[in-house]
Formats: structure tokens, C-alpha cells, sequence
């Protein structure tokens, strides 16, 4: 049992104003590092010219029905949700044209989910499956 009270978010939305900015979408390949320097610098950057970084897009790769590809590729999925998640966007949309083995990738990419929305970003997935069985 938590001795904490949890967040009461309807209040804090309540109370939101409308900012002037304009929300954009960036694409993983256009960043150049998924480090805090080079994200912080991004951020600072987009912010100076108006403009909040509402989603991120990554295309990713399982052709190959090899694990050791999964894995490799799904780990720099990750790293992209935590960079999404230190640029405060909303969520990570993972586009993948072809899936070799739906076996091996669905729970992989669950995991990346449960990863994300501990972060609280949503992970969205635009690919031939979906992350339930």
C-alpha cells in the first residue's frame, strides 16, 4: 500500500493555457545523436524557433528472422523512446514495412511499449502486427 496520494491531473489541465507554438514531428534518421548534450541543444533549438517536439518517428528493421537482429534493433528503438522521452514528446511511432517472424518482434516491442509508457510517452506501431498475440 502507497502512503502517497496519487497525481491529480484534472486539476493541472484545468488550468493549461494555450502556448504558440507549433507542434512537429521528428524523424529518428534526422537526428544526429541520442545524447543528452545533442538532445538538450535540439530542444533549446526548436524551442527558440517556436516550435514542440510532439512525436517521433523511427523506422526500424525485422526483415531477418534472427534474434540477435531483433534484439539489436529493438534496443535502438529504446533509445529512441528515452530520447523521446527527454525531448518531452508525446509518443514514438515505430514503422516497420515487413516482419520476418511476428513471434520474436511482438514481445520485443511490447517490452519497448511498457518501456515508453513508463516514460509516459504512448508507443504507436504502424507495421504488419500489432503488440497483442
Amino acid at each position: 500500500m502507497s502512503a502517497t496520494l496519487p497525481p491529480n491531473v484534472d486539476r493541472t489541465i484545468e488550468r493549461c493555457r494555450p502556448e504558440d507554438v507549433t507542434p512537429v514531428r521528428l524523424e529518428a534518421d534526422a537526428l544526429e545523436s541520442t545524447a543528452p548534450e545533442y538532445l538538450r541543444d535540439l530542444k533549446r533549438e526548436l524551442n527558440r524557433n517556436g516550435l514542440f517536439p510532439a512525436g517521433l518517428t523511427v523506422d526500424a528493421c525485422f526483415d531477418e528472422d534472427c534474434s540477435l537482429d531483433t534484439q539489436r534493433e529493438v534496443d535502438r528503438i529504446r533509445s529512441y523512446v528515452r530520447a523521446g522521452a527527454f525531448l518531452g514528446v508525446g509518443s514514438v511511432t515505430v514503422e516497420a514495412e515487413e516482419v520476418a517472424n511476428p513471434e520474436k518482434v511482438r514481445p520485443a516491442l511490447a517490452a519497448c511499449a511498457e518501456r515508453a509508457d513508463r516514460e509516459g510517452l504512448a508507443l504507436e506501431l504502424d507495421a504488419p502486427i500489432s503488440l497483442e498475440s
